[in-house]
């Protein structure tokens, strides 16, 4: 057994490096505006927005193609209607008056048909543009709550879990309005510009120019509209996910919020938050205003122009009638999907700027990965004590800078009760986070069993090492479902021996369904101490070879933390454990004892050895029994 801590080169002794400072939640705020409400964004990297698309349609080939098919059909029908009022002016009327009625009968079939047509296509285009766009929601909300899960503890750190529901809820939803109605939108106007330009230039080659020309100004005003939209709709989900975070932040923390009299601030500040997205709202329907606005003005004027000219062809005898009312038809249909343009585009880009945000949250890859080719543990043998644990020239610093752990080395014998004390700051919770792998050292070694962490598998980990925090985080659901979660195949019975012997078995018994109760959303139904003995007895069940309890006992009151004291001297025999107390209390169950300061080791040895001597943790013993006698 050894404990040797030094400097890491080029850091200075002493330095006060505290987890509290070493992970803001700011980090992974990339700079926008300067508004600190706008730093949401996470990188990212080229081409990841069109790969996302690519992957999530790529499925589903068949139906695109399928959906398009049908629109084209379906546009093919629509657009029509004209050429047969062409036919009707020119020919079918005429021919009525000669007495012959064949023609003005293929007249109306063809409505009737075209008609028919038009509507059995848009029926299939709906039908098939659900199932894929349905389809492609299902997948992509998946991957965001899979990926979500996958990322390291790092990430939810400093990523709030506001904006991760903003990307899985708003920003979804946005592309759910772009598949369902903007696309459609889309596909009608590019097909109804070529199929309406491609007859008017076969009707009449003047006014079919005429037509085309006029697509210049509405490109111009197009691709304005596109560059202001773009930086509108990426303000307005920024302000959105804001809202979404405060929101979320607030309900969460509700007892504190009551408790010290936050809610006149928080209305305070959800407010501009709120006023912040009516403002970017308000600018983006002004934007599309615009749009609007200058598009019918391009339209009206060219209409007025092409009619004005048609009409005195007619006049001069060098256009038919029926070949106006015909151009004159397709010409409103040529510009009357551009107005519905400005929806598209605007659904576009709020899903671009929604796409790239999700994007960017997929691009995150865990800070701690799987490996490549991971290696099993060893197996233990009949009466080993637990595992062994090393850290190996260990340093570890958070991303935001300064080292919380300088280099150092430490063995902890299989079947050892190791407690480690020091005062808020000094890197107890950093040395058990290392140890269960939440994150990965900035230099060394952590070794289970002479096997580095960075080999094994979660699951592989999981199975040798069990973490119980002070937070005792419970799920909605039964009280055997909580304690059951590291081992779900376990029996009623082993449930219930676990929970017995931590000492939680006679309240949950008496809970209205016993271990059927429903603890509900975090567990509210139970104390906060109930739910700390639920979760030791969740950590029992998984039965690890490594045991860490970070201030596990901090929630209990006296009786019921030497309640569970007493039960801790059975279940932590024959594995090794570490456990982070700030009450000495708890100390006493320890084979070692650790006292960190500054993230290194300055003391080492057993409860008594260092109670007897004139170090930091015998003055803290002394502080604590006076406390408890005064």
């Amino acid at each position: 057994m050894t404990t040797n801590t030094e400097a890491a080169p080029g850091t200075a002794q002493g330095t006060e490096a505290t987890e509290a400072t070493a992970q803001p939640d700011e980090e992974l705020r990339l700079p926008s505006s300067g508004d600190p409400f706008d730093q949401d964004d996470l990188p990212t990297p080229k081409g990841a927005t069109g790969s996302l698309l690519r992957s999530l349609l790529g499925p589903h080939r068949r139906g695109v193609v399928l959906t398009v098919l049908a629109l084209l059909i379906q546009q093919g029908a629509v657009q029509s209607g004209p050429l047969i009022v062409a036919y009707a002016i020119d020919s079918a009327v005429p021919a009525f008056r000669d007495h012959s009625y064949g023609p003005l009968v293929a007249v109306g079939v063809g409505f009737l048909l075209t008609a028919c047509a038009s509507a059995a296509f848009q029926y299939a285009y709906i039908q098939l543009s659900a199932r894929v766009s349905q389809s492609v929601l299902v997948d992509l909300r998946g991957r965001i709550f899979r990926h979500a899960q996958a990322l390291s503890v790092d990430f939810h750190d400093r990523y709030t879990s506001g904006r991760v529901i903003s990307r899985a809820t708003t920003d979804v939803e946005s592309l759910r309005e772009l598949l369902s109605e903007g696309l459609q939108e889309l596909v009608n106007v590019v097909l109804a510009s070529l199929y309406i330009t491609v007859m008017l230039l076969w009707l009449d080659l003047g006014i079919g120019a005429v037509a085309a020309a006029s697509f210049v100004p509405l490109f111009v005003l197009i691709q304005s509209y596109r560059r202001r939209a773009a930086r509108v709709y990426g303000e307005r989900s920024s302000a959105i996910a804001a809202v979404i975070v405060k929101f979320v932040e607030t309900m969460n923390g509700i007892r504190p919020v009551r408790a010290f009299r936050r809610e006149t601030a928080n209305d305070a500040h959800f407010t501009r938050l709120n006023r912040r997205h009516e403002r970017s709202n308000g600018t983006a329907l002004l934007e599309m205003a615009r749009y609007v606005v200058g598009s019918r003005l391009i339209a009206n004027t060219a209409v007025a122009g092409m009619v004005l000219w048609g009409a005195y062809r007619v006049a001069g005898g060098t256009l038919e009638l029926g070949v106006l009312a015909a151009a004159v038809l397709f010409i409103r249909r040529l510009y009357d999907p551009i107005d519905r343009l400005a929806m598209f585009l605007n659904s576009y880009e709020s899903a671009a700027a929604s796409l790239k945000k999700i994007a960017g949250l997929l691009a995150q890859t865990p800070s701690v990965p799987e490996p490549a080719s991971p290696r099993e543990l060893p197996a233990v043998a009949d009466g080993q004590p637990g595992r062994e644990v090393v850290f190996d020239d260990v340093s570890f610093g958070y991303r935001t800078g300064g080292e919380v752990l300088p280099r150092f080395d430490l063995t902890l014998p299989a079947g050892q009760t190791v407690a480690v004390v020091g005062s808020t700051g000094a890197g107890k919770s950093t040395l058990a986070k290392l140890l269960s792998r939440f994150y990965d050292p900035s230099h060394g070694r952590v070794l289970l069993d002479g096997v580095d962490l960075r080999e094994l598998s979660t699951a592989e980990l999981r199975r040798g090492v069990v973490m119980v925090t002070q937070e005792a985080f419970l799920f909605s659901g039964t009280v055997a479902e909580n304690i059951a979660i590291g081992r779900p195949e376990a029996s009623r019975e082993e449930i219930e021996r676990a929970a017995k012997a931590i000492g939680a078995h006679d309240f949950i018994a008496a809970l209205p369904d016993g271990y059927d109760t429903d603890v509900r959303k975090r567990g509210g139904r139970i104390s906060a101490g109930q739910r700390q003995l639920v979760a030791f007895a969740r950590a029992l069940l998984a039965d690890p070879a490594v045991l860490i309890l970070d201030e596990a006992t901090s929630s209990l009151d006296i009786p019921g933390e030497r309640a569970v004291q007493r039960a801790m001297r059975t279940v932590l025999r024959g594995r090794t454990a570490v456990v982070i107390a700030h009450r000495l209390s708890t100390v006493e169950i320890a084979d070692r004892v650790l006292v960190m300061e500054h993230g290194q080791v300055v003391e080492d040895g057993s409860p008594a050895e260092l109670i007897g001597g004139q170090g930091q943790f015998a003055g803290l013993h002394r502080a604590w029994r006076e406390s408890m006698t005064g």
